[in-house]
């Protein structure tokens, strides 16, 4: 269950101003308040709160009394002192007792089947991808979830159960793809906040750690294309305000405006020309000509997309280019973290077809509706 626990107010009646947070004592108690209503006896210690000005809220860290280490995250509303959003508490016991959180989550199939092979699963990638034969998929592009960067979005127990995760995915992608063909994987270095006021924030290089596993897979790496961003799209991760605050050296940190989209090619002795020539619709290879206009560098500018029913989407102006430069007219992509679907809407722009898959039922039935509007969803599905 997410917590989502905009209407449950802490806040009220603290102190003399019960509408409003102005204080990290004030969130901490807050902070407290929710822990005695969601964790029962389990005992956690208090980081330090920030305010994160961009969404007028603050950030307090949830500690282990024994190690210290970040075992939560609790966002309040500057304004009211609500919960905005908070770890899974299931999470935080599992970060409290050191247990693993990596099994398979089962999903009842929302069965929607689209002609011209357009298909969207509700289910974990690691088990629905397993029903489909090997080498029966054209190409395949995807965005990962974010790891903790978001709690309302996705949260791992740890860092390792994250990329195990990543692993299992990327490894049936690899199986399912046909020789010699492509997948894009979107990723960009997460920044941890720090707990305490005498600890460091960290960034962690997941694009890189995603390398190592894509090429021990058998993924040959082809390309690294920069998103860049406008500038302003990076200040609220809170990098360079210190530096920018009074300029002393080894302080610098610069505000991140790029993503990767990392390319790589399945394994396979044969040239690319290879694939051309041996592609069963000769017809749909002169269909898929480039025209001109097309990226001539691996810096792409364009602006971050929003959409209210998934915190975080791909621009689909991006997401028909790769298409286009990595597959072919009647193609099938898939995206094994589809979210909100973009890619089977850049798909169907593209004049491919598309298998979207996701675990959460809500993002399912948004994908469904929006790609299959005069369709509806047949079967309730709820996460086992």
């Amino acid at each position: 269950m997410r917590i989502n626990s905009s209407a449950m107010r802490f806040g009220a009646g603290l102190d003399d101003n019960p509408n409003g947070v102005p204080t990290a004592a004030k969130a901490r108690r807050i902070a407290k308040n929710w822990i005695t209503a969601h964790l029962a006896d389990l005992v956690v210690e208090f980081g330090l709160p920030e305010v994160d000005d961009r969404y007028q809220a603050w950030q307090v860290a949830l500690l282990s009394p024994s190690s210290g280490q970040v075992v939560g995250n609790l966002r309040i509303s500057c304004r009211d002192g609500s919960v905005l959003s908070a770890t899974q508490p299931d999470i935080i016991n599992t970060r409290l007792n050191g247990k693993s959180n990596l099994e398979v989550k089962t999903c009842c199939d929302i069965p929607q089947l689209v002609p011209n092979g357009q298909e969207v699963r509700c289910g974990d990638s690691r088990q629905v991808l397993a029903e489909y034969n090997a080498e029966s998929l054209d190409f395949v592009i995807t965005s990962p979830p974010y790891f903790n960067a978001k709690p309302e979005y996705s949260e791992y127990a740890t860092y390792e159960e994250y990329l195990a995760l990543l692993r299992d995915v990327f490894t049936q992608c690899y199986r399912v793809l046909r020789e010699g063909r492509f997948m894009v994987v979107n990723a960009s270095p997460v920044l941890i906040r720090r707990a305490k006021r005498s600890q460091s924030s960290r960034r962690i290089p997941v694009p890189f750690h995603i390398n190592m596993i894509m090429e021990e897979l058998g993924f040959d790496f082809m390309d690294d294309i920069i998103w860049l961003k406008p500038e302003g799209a990076g200040w609220n991760t809170g990098r360079g305000r210190r530096f920018a605050a009074d300029r002393q050296p080894l302080q610098y940190k610069p505000v991140p405006v790029t993503e990767y989209f990392l390319v790589y090619r399945k394994h396979t002795d044969k040239l690319i020309d290879w694939n051309l020539r041996n592609h069963p619709d000769q017809k749909a290879v002169e269909e898929s000509l480039i025209p001109d206009g097309y990226e001539v560098t691996n810096v792409w500018c364009n602006r971050p997309a929003s959409n209210s029913a998934h915190p975080a989407v791909f621009p689909e102006t991006m997401i028909r280019k790769f298409i286009k430069y990595y597959s072919f007219s009647h193609d099938v992509v898939l995206d094994p973290f589809a979210g909100s679907g973009t890619v089977g809407k850049a798909a169907v722009a593209e004049n491919r077809g598309f298998l979207l898959v996701d675990n959460n039922p809500d993002y399912c039935r948004v994908m469904t509706s929006a790609l299959t509007p005069t369709q509806e969803v047949v079967n309730q599905c709820r996460l086992i």
